[in-house]
């Protein structure tokens, strides 16, 4: 199930990469989860075809994640956007317990909806 989720994600950043033919075939197999038999009936072409079909374009989503690494990349971002999110949230407690200066609060206020912003 993990795989199948993988490749859900790869399909995020790479589906438009794909033919429509393929991009069919995968959300067929992962997303619906019609057999290898429903989806070559639906395409009009064989058993063999569609899993051939899916097997080269799961493979060309690894390779582009691979050579790209978007996916890893955004990860990242979204790893550091919560580190950033939490000081901002430490700052915003200490200026609290440190009235004199309300820029303080106002500022971490706003890194932690830009952060908000970029992971949603």
């Amino acid at each position: 199930m993990e795989k199948d989720l993988e490749v859900s994600v790869l399909m995020d950043f790479y589906g438009e990469l794909l033919t429509q033919r393929q991009r069919d075939a995968i959300n067929s197999y992962y997303n619906d989860d019609l057999s290898l038999s429903e989806i070559s009936l639906n395409m009009g072409i064989t058993r063999q075809g569609v899993q051939d079909c899916i097997k080269k374009a799961v493979s060309m989503l690894y390779e582009m994640e691979k050579k790209l690494g978007l996916r890893l990349k955004s990860n990242q971002v979204n790893v550091q956007l919560n580190k950033i999110r939490e000081l901002s949230e430490n700052i915003i407690l200490c200026s609290n317990e440190n009235k004199d200066d309300k820029n303080i609060i106002l500022y971490a206020q706003m890194i932690s909806k830009i952060c908000d912003d970029m992971v949603n």
